[in-house]
């Protein structure tokens, strides 16, 4: 019985975290108000700001769920764990091209990903 709860609780760890990934790429939309303008987000300080912060929630809530699931099925997982890295540990050389590389071309497929994942993990 204690075998079955531990893996109900690593389950709804899991879950949590694909959330919190689905959540931090919405709210990343809402920075950038709906729109992918990479001027307007170079104008920016605090949209910058706002989604730096939403990546760091990304990254770490994968490299959560990479100790736990090396083998998880995310396309660039280890790739997004190197993006909080940079940002946390390297503040003074943040390349804005780098993020919106990120919020460009890895976060649409992330989402997929992760609602495809939480899909499963309902069913």
């Amino acid at each position: 019985m204690k075998l079955i709860g531990l893996l109900f609780r690593f389950m709804d760890r899991k879950t949590k975290y694909l959330q919190d990934i689905e959540d931090s790429i919405n709210a990343i939309d809402i920075h950038l108000q709906g729109k992918r303008n990479f001027i307007i987000y170079l104008n920016n300080i605090t949209m910058q700001r706002s989604v730096e912060r939403e990546i760091e929630i990304i990254d770490d809530a994968m490299n959560r769920i990479l100790k736990s699931t090396p083998h998880v099925n995310i396309s660039s997982a280890r790739k997004i764990v190197g993006q909080r890295n940079l940002i946390i540990h390297a503040y003074d050389s943040i390349n804005n091209e780098m993020i919106w590389n990120v919020v460009v071309n890895h976060l649409p497929l992330l989402k997929i990903e992760c609602e495809q994942l939480l899909k499963e993990a309902k069913s």
